[in-house]
């Protein structure tokens, strides 16, 4: 992979505050003309620094209001319990995210539901018919103080 200059990140941080820019814009923005900062977010793309492009959409507004962090301990860990359980909970479309952490559980779960009644039934319905899992914990999250979808850049 080439070293990013200056540019490059410019054009990254920018992308991160607003992904809908138009490449003329994008080109004022970091000062060049539109051509090379085309080429430029085509090679960031190929390069893998740019991953995708989302619309960041309201959850409360979209019916998904409650955000629940759930801790999730395995009864045992190994590659194919491990591997099952990831194939399980991608199929999930509650859990937006999903991470492989350590000490006292094995992964950490990011769940949007409608409300209460709709996330017990996702872990009596969904989770509760994993075989593997041995306990979850449950987090409610009473109000989103600070977020952040770019990166520190």
């Amino acid at each position: 992979m080439e070293k990013l200059d200056e540019t490059d990140w410019q054009i990254l941080r920018t992308l991160q505050r607003n992904a809908k820019l138009t490449t003329k814009e994008l080109a004022d923005a970091v000062h060049l003309t539109p051509t090379p900062v085309f080429e430029r977010q085509k090679r960031l793309e190929r390069q893998g620094y740019i991953k995708k492009y989302v619309a960041v959409l309201n959850a409360e507004k979209c019916g998904q209001g409650l955000l629940v962090f759930c801790k999730v301990k395995l009864k045992q860990i190994n590659h194919e319990i491990a591997d099952a359980f990831v194939r399980r909970i991608q199929r999930l479309p509650e859990v937006t995210e999903c991470y492989n952490t350590s000490g006292a559980y094995d992964y950490l779960l990011k769940v949007r539901a409608r409300d209460m009644k709709h996330y017990q039934e996702f872990v009596l319905n969904k989770l509760g018919e994993i075989e593997s899992l041995a306990s979850i914990e449950s987090t409610f999250v009473m109000d989103e103080v600070k977020q952040t979808y770019g990166l520190n850049i």
